[in-house]
C-alpha cells in the first residue's frame, strides 16, 4: 500500500515538473531560466549568488538575455521579460534571484516600477505569445 502511494506521488511530482517546465519562459524573449538554474545556486524556489551584488547579477542576466525593461530601487534590481519578472535582491552579502509572474511582481514592487506598464490597465498586453492582438 505504501509503495503504491510512493509511485503515485513520484508520478504526480514528475507531471508537475513537466508541466512547469513546459510553461516556463525560456524562449528567445523569455526569462533565461535554464541559464539561471545552471549559473546560480538553487535555494527552494529562488537562486543565490553568495558573492555578487544585485547590480552585478542583474547585469549578468541581462547580458545573457536582454530584458524588455529594467528598473531598480530599495537595493533591488528588476528585469521584465514579457509576462515574467526577475527580481534580484541583496541577501547575506550576495544576491537572491526570484522569478515570478509579472502581475505578482508588479503588485509587490510597484513603488520601484514607476515607468513599467500596470498589468491591471486596459492597455497592458503582457508581451507573451499573441502580444498585440
Amino acid at each position: 500500500m505504501n509503495s503504491a502511494r510512493l509511485v503515485r506521488g513520484a508520478v504526480a511530482a514528475a507531471l508537475v515538473t513537466i508541466l512547469l517546465s513546459a510553461c516556463s519562459s525560456d524562449g528567445d524573449d523569455g526569462v533565461p531560466r535554464s541559464w539561471i538554474r545552471e549559473t546560480y545556486t538553487v535555494s527552494g524556489s529562488r537562486w543565490l549568488d553568495k558573492d555578487s551584488s544585485p547590480a552585478r547579477v542583474a547585469d549578468a542576466i541581462h547580458d545573457h538575455r536582454k530584458a524588455l525593461d529594467r528598473s531598480s530601487g530599495g537595493g533591488m534590481r528588476f528585469l521584465r521579460y514579457g509576462d515574467d519578472m526577475v527580481t534580484v535582491s541583496p541577501h547575506r552579502g550576495g544576491s537572491m534571484i526570484e522569478i515570478e509572474d509579472y502581475r505578482n511582481g508588479y503588485r509587490r514592487h510597484k513603488q520601484h516600477l514607476v515607468n513599467w506598464p500596470n498589468p491591471n490597465s486596459q492597455s497592458y498586453r503582457g508581451g507573451g505569445p499573441g502580444e498585440g492582438k
